[in-house]
């Protein structure tokens, strides 16, 4: 098929990406010329794990290209994604501005199109926002008649920033939200080479199953960190209660990880949108107010441990290494990264912070600055000379570091675990001074 992807962020090159492999031809469509000449090269401008080497392998066939011509994209394609942003609000909502405008460009190219095109959203969307952009823009706007001329879909996402390639090649399943019964089987013909069940729904279920998805395995993450922080006072380690609720088939150890909480642009924006919307409903959900409270907590509980491990709640004057800046590993998305948290706190303590990253140092240094805040190319520096080290992300490079490398680094070894990454056990047995969430023993 030919399919039209507008952006090229995070979502967008992705899916385009993983259609092209699968023998589709790809035309995305970004406005920032920079990202459009690298991606015709081959480079994706953002980082993924193994989206540069198939990005480059698509372009090179000839499957995908990257255009600032929104209008040679709309023509030549039977199915357009749009994959902008909806970023929040400061309330917390979701705002709509790029979805808004993509539509809008859409529709001016759907005014001299004479063959059915089908619009799919696959950016995230409160209920009822799909269908009201059908009426209230693209009919507008083109002058065509929606199930008539076009076909409305939403084919919501479901990636994980890290494993996205491994997420949309292979999706536990593909939910097709569709204006009709045409509009649907056009969407389903994207995925003809998956190996995925499929469900068609309309597209306001669509939307709901996305949010409910996220706020779902969000609100587990803040359980399971509500049960470490109870299991620190009890003297239980939480690793092992986990083990022991993830047995249980109905429950399953997915996202029952303890740690300094979630970020990313996905659960943080979506559950607080969802309850946003709860409420102008008149219907506040008490479950998702409580996971955002908890997960804007989690981090600064490092903080409490950090002054337990030095024995002192004044920290002021410390240097303290940070292991870890991305919201999670394998990107370099800061996105509501938890680290963004606990650093602002650590400088407002008048703390010194020797930070590093493998990937996200740059995208760091553009959400903050600060005289004490100092980035490091490498963990060998963030450790050097530290009166204490807190990991916060566990790249794999981290997680492989041994006792013997903070007790060679530190002045006096003692490390927060914010991640659970480390075998407490040997660290102790080694003269190192490891505090974690959840470790009560």
């Amino acid at each position: 098929m030919n399919i039209a992807v507008i952006g090229t962020g995070y979502v967008g090159l992705v899916t385009g990406t993983c259609f092209a492999l699968k023998g589709h031809k790809v035309t995305c469509v970004d406005v920032i010329p920079e990202k459009v000449e690298k991606i015709n090269k081959g480079i994706p401008p953002i980082y993924e794990k193994d989206l540069a080497r198939m990005l480059k392998e698509v372009v090179e066939k000839g499957n995908l290209k990257a255009t600032l011509n929104i209008s040679e994209a709309v023509a030549k394609s039977e199915i357009i994604y749009i994959c902008v942003g909806t970023p929040s609000l400061p309330d917390g909502s979701m705002d709509y501005t790029y979805v808004k405008e993509a539509a809008k460009g859409i529709a001016r190219e759907l005014k001299e199109a004479n063959e059915f095109k089908v619009i799919v959203i696959k950016s995230t969307c409160v209920p009822g926002t799909t269908d009201e952009i059908g009426k209230t823009i693209i009919e507008k706007e083109s002058g065509k008649k929606l199930n008539v001329d076009f076909g409305l879909g939403m084919n919501p996402e479901f990636l994980r920033e890290g494993v996205a390639i491994n997420d949309f090649l292979y999706p536990d399943r593909v939910v097709i939200g569709g204006s009709n019964r045409e509009t649907q089987n056009v969407i389903a013909k994207c995925y003809n080479e998956f190996d995925a069940p499929i469900l068609f729904t309309d597209n306001t279920a669509a939307e709901m199953i996305k949010y409910a998805s996220n706020s779902f395995l969000a609100m587990k993450i803040s359980f399971i960190n509500e049960m470490a922080n109870l299991a620190e006072k009890f003297g239980i380690d939480i690793k092992d209660v986990a083990k022991g609720v993830g047995m249980d088939h109905r429950i399953s150890d997915k996202f029952l990880r303890a740690g300094a909480g979630f970020g990313g642009s996905c659960f943080p924006k979506d559950v607080s949108a969802l309850y946003v919307r709860s409420k102008e409903l008149d219907q506040p959900s008490k479950l998702l107010e409580a996971t955002l409270a908890v997960n804007k907590k989690q981090p600064l509980r490092l903080i409490e441990l950090l002054k337990k491990g030095l024995e002192n709640e004044d920290i002021k004057g410390k240097t303290i290494g940070l292991l870890g800046l991305a919201f999670k590993p394998d990107t370099d998305d800061m996105r509501e990264a938890p680290s963004l948290i606990l650093i602002n706190k650590l400088l407002e303590e008048g703390v010194t912070i020797k930070a590093t990253d493998p990937v996200a140092l740059e995208n760091a240094k553009k959400e903050i600055a600060h005289e004490k805040l100092i980035y490091c190319e490498n963990m060998e520096d963030a450790v050097k000379e530290t009166d204490a080290v807190i990991l916060i992300t566990e790249w794999k490079e981290f997680r492989d570091l041994s006792a013997e490398f903070f007790i060679q680094k530190m002045k006096n070894p003692v490390v927060i675990d914010g991640r659970r990454a480390f075998d407490y056990k040997e660290f102790r047995e080694k003269g190192v001074k490891i505090l974690a969430i959840g470790l009560g023993k």
